[in-house]
């Protein structure tokens, strides 16, 4: 899965504070996101963030044409 800085991602399970939208601040070979809803910081493996994210939902790169 390729992401970047400042993706939002959807996740399949939600957070505790109800809020599955996450935005991406740090991409290597980990991948640090943040809570859009109460701002918790999250650090995961690339493998683990691969299984938990259910789908891309606003990319910060626009593909040009």
């Amino acid at each position: 899965m390729l992401v970047h800085i400042g993706d939002v991602v959807k996740t399949r399970k939600p957070h505790p504070c109800k809020n599955d939208l996450w935005r991406i601040t740090y991409v290597g070979s980990d991948i640090k996101m943040k809570c859009e809803n109460c701002g918790r910081i999250v650090m995961l493996d690339r493998i683990v963030f691969e299984k938990r994210v259910k789908k891309i939902v606003e990319s910060a790169v626009h593909e040009e044409e």
